[in-house]
């Protein structure tokens, strides 16, 4: 009995795969049919040799100063990390603010501790100057 019913989902006329997954693959066939044509096509119709002008270096309209390869200072990473954090802080902010009048207590201290931690963070990040350039 087992078998039969085993045998009977890959029948063609009731098979779950023609039903559903049938066109999915057909997508997946076609889009790697197209990336095939599309790199072939940009490796046959693109130049072989280029002009010594374009395989040059070239750094917003100038020659570059210095390697490519220096130290980056740190600061520009931490500003970015930081908008980022709290950015995605702030992104929590707004359903909190939709769904005020449907929270129940604990869902209103709940997110007035987050928005507590968060101003934590801030002052922790302005006290020790890290936003301070010089």
């Amino acid at each position: 009995m087992f078998t039969t019913n085993y045998i009977n989902i890959f029948n063609t006329n009731q098979s779950l795969l023609n039903k559903e997954y049938y066109s999915i693959l057909i997508l997946v066939f076609i889009s790697i049919f197209l990336s095939l044509i599309l790199l072939s096509l940009s490796y046959f119709l693109s130049v072989q040799n280029p002009d010594s002008e374009k395989l040059s270096s070239y750094e917003c309209g100038f020659e570059p100063y210095e390697d490519a390869r220096h130290k980056f200072d740190i600061k520009f990473y931490i500003i970015a990390i930081l908008f980022i954090v709290f950015d995605l802080e702030a992104i929590f902010l707004f359903p909190w603010s939709i769904s005020l009048s449907n929270l129940d207590v604990i869902g209103f201290w709940s997110m007035i501790d987050f928005i507590f931690e968060l101003g934590v963070g801030f002052f922790y990040v302005w006290f020790t100057n890290v936003l301070d350039w010089e």
